[in-house]
């Protein structure tokens, strides 16, 4: 955890022993007060305090205001995101101290850690359960605080173990590359070595924490997660006015509409919408039968995955979507026209890869093992969670088997990268997958940036909040095991 100044070290509220954790609370007090006092509204009287050394290069411009600032917002966060009480109630009871010295202090912006889902269908820090509060103080220690995604994650928690422990892995344990690289690297979105060769072991250690980044901001997106408390867009130090709430409800898609009114798709009643998941499971018992009857040849099979691929490649939001302000980060790229392109768009064709010639568990999983042991039964496990996940429910209804739908959603993501399974009828992704779940499905994983709330409202009306969390798992993995199967086939070949 970064320390906010000399003075103050944070991360004893980590710990899980008790007393520990209340000597750092009162050593942060005592700094927090002693600072708000010295530029406190009823100082303004006397001379100025003597200046405070910053405790680092990254402060050394910034006022003490600034700096009293960053440490109100750090307790804004502890008093709604730590799972320890005592830290909670102790950061409220701070900023409620400094408050009465006369100093604004900091309020959350937004409603919850995701601008998609309701706040209130939200687990709340406080709620969990003992299981649930050990994943958390688990995800504390090593961040310093919950960050929104572990919020949204929790409505499946298996998955969420798997996916905490196998970050953790890659960016803290014993692995080829020190641990400045991995933070860069996941920082970037471009790697060049210039004049320094890297081993095998470091190369595969960069390509998994690439394309563990590259998902992990469609999931971000794709779930509409909001700026962590403590950090900017976060929270503010302004009174709240009306147009807070206006500018909000346009960012996230709403364009004044009030949600209470209408239904989600904006003109679509719940009747329709239920007749919609109604349709869908005929439609998979349909196919089931179809299945059960005859099966197609595979010249035909591969004409169907040829037209799906085809297809793909003309799925694309509309231009005049808006989607939600993102920062600036040109400086970290040479080249800022850098992204996705659109194969159809430059008239490419997009090459077939045969799983069946190179697949994540006949190839992929046993060299990543091999270069960097443990990480590839790491992947593998959250491929394999995220994979058969099911509560065996589509929205209001339960006993129901989803395994076909789940393998379309899958299947379809690698049919955008031109992977085929020669297994697989690529025919029934027509009928399971609606054009705007489509859309949704590839802006996420191809330019998640582009994501809007209108998007995600869009499709599945009628399920659950907690079902589209589980679909962005699957785009996640997904879009992640298709983009490892390329890398780590160009390396294979290298390596042969």
């Amino acid at each position: 955890m970064e320390e906010g100044e000399g003075e103050v070290r944070w991360d004893g509220l980590c710990s899980r022993d008790a007393s520990t954790r209340e000597s750092a609370l009162e050593v942060i007090r005592q700094a927090v007060l002693r600072r708000a006092a010295q530029i406190s509204p009823a100082k303004e009287e006397s001379p100025p305090p003597p200046p405070l050394e910053p405790s680092d290069g990254c402060l050394a411009s910034a006022t003490a205001q600034e700096r009293l600032n960053e440490m109100l917002a750090r307790l804004l966060m502890l008093s709604q995101r730590c799972p320890f009480r005592d830290v909670r109630e102790k950061s409220e009871t701070i900023l409620s101290n400094v408050q009465e010295l006369g100093i604004r202090i900091p309020r959350p912006l937004g409603h919850g850690p995701s601008r998609f889902i309701p706040e209130e269908e939200i687990l709340q820090v406080g709620n969990e359960d003992a299981q649930m509060h050990t994943l958390f103080a688990d995800s504390f220690a090593t961040l310093g605080h919950l960050d929104n995604i572990t919020l949204v994650m929790v409505f499946h928690p298996q998955y969420l173990e798997s996916f905490l422990k196998t970050q953790h892995y890659l960016l803290q344990m014993d692995g080829p590359l020190p641990l400045h690289y991995r933070h860069y690297i996941g920082i970037m979105q471009l790697l060049k070595t210039e004049e320094h060769s890297w081993s095998l072991a470091e190369l595969i250690h960069a390509v998994v924490l690439l394309t563990h980044y590259h998902s992990l901001a469609s999931f971000t997106f794709g779930c509409g997660i909001s700026p962590e408390i403590h950090c900017e867009g976060g929270h503010t130090f302004r009174l709240p006015s009306v147009s807070d709430y206006c500018n909000c409800d346009i960012t996230n898609g709403n364009h004044g509409v009030d949600e209470t009114h209408v239904s989600p798709a904006g003109s679509i009643s719940t009747t329709e919408s239920f007749c919609e998941v109604e349709a869908l499971m005929e439609k998979m018992k349909k196919l089931q039968e179809c299945r059960d009857e005859e099966e197609a040849s595979q010249e035909e099979m591969a004409t169907r995955f040829e037209r799906e691929k085809r297809e793909s490649m003309f799925v694309c939001c509309s231009e005049d979507e808006e989607s939600a302000p993102t920062r600036d980060v040109s400086r970290h790229f040479e080249d800022p026209s850098y992204g996705y392109k659109d194969f159809s768009r430059h008239g490419m064709h997009v090459p077939t890869f045969r799983a069946q010639d190179y697949s994540w568990e006949d190839h992929g999983y046993s060299l990543v093992n091999r270069l960097y042991p443990d990480v590839g039964q790491l992947i593998d496990e959250k491929f394999h969670i995220a994979y058969n996940l099911t509560y065996n429910t589509m929205a209001m209804h339960k006993d129901v088997d989803t395994s076909m739908l789940r393998r379309a959603i899958w299947n379809y993501i690698h049919c955008m990268f031109g992977i085929r399974y020669d297994d697989y009828d690529y025919g029934e992704i027509n009928q399971l997958l609606d054009r705007s779940f489509k859309v949704y499905i590839k802006t996420v994983v191809c330019t998640p940036e582009k994501t809007t709330k209108r998007m995600y409202e869009s499709f599945w009306r009628q399920f659950k909040h907690s079902e589209k969390v589980h679909v962005n798992l699957l785009l996640v993995e997904a879009r992640m095991q298709a983009e490892l199967l390329y890398a780590l086939r160009a390396i294979t070949h290298y390596m042969t």
